[in-house]
């Protein structure tokens, strides 16, 4: 059931190469500009993951130009973390950190267990699968938590 739409909203995962752009992707689609949206990781040396670029532009999400950070960068390039109204932990890593960072400030911090398709499938088909899979336990988290998309979305998974 969804519960108050946040005015911003942090979705992270180990190396914000994967899961957290993907969420990040996938609000901003659905929801436009209702809420300030943005991704960081725990780890920040990876590349955007092509597997995860290739599914979310199944869905008319673009990620190519999306940029990797970490958690220390944003603080580096002056992201309060505190700012954020919400902070959706899609790793267990993700979460112990964004509670560490918000011990002291009132932020929400919710843990969506996602699965990490990383590393899944022998063949092309089958990784592609393990990320869509990945991709539409986001959608379904995402849907129960902010309500229907409400910007056009296309056939959603």
């Amino acid at each position: 059931m969804a519960t108050d739409f946040p005015q911003s909203v942090l979705f992270c995962c180990d190396h914000n190469a994967t899961r957290s752009p993907m969420a990040e992707g996938l609000m901003k689609k659905f929801y436009g500009h209702r809420a300030y949206v943005q991704s960081a990781g725990v780890k920040g040396e990876l590349d955007i993951d092509g597997f995860a670029v290739a599914v979310c532009a199944e869905l008319g999400v673009e990620l190519e130009r999306h940029r990797v950070r970490s958690f220390d960068e944003m603080q580096q390039w002056g992201d309060d973390i505190s700012g954020f109204d919400l902070i959706v932990a899609l790793s267990p890593a993700s979460q112990r950190r964004a509670l560490d960072m918000t011990r002291h400030f009132h932020t929400d911090v919710e843990y969506w267990p996602i699965l990490d398709p990383t590393g899944l499938g022998e063949t092309r088909e089958a990784k592609l699968s393990a990320y869509r899979q990945a991709r539409d336990q986001i959608v379904s988290r995402m849907i129960d938590r902010f309500g229907p998309p409400t910007h056009e979305t296309g056939d959603l998974p």
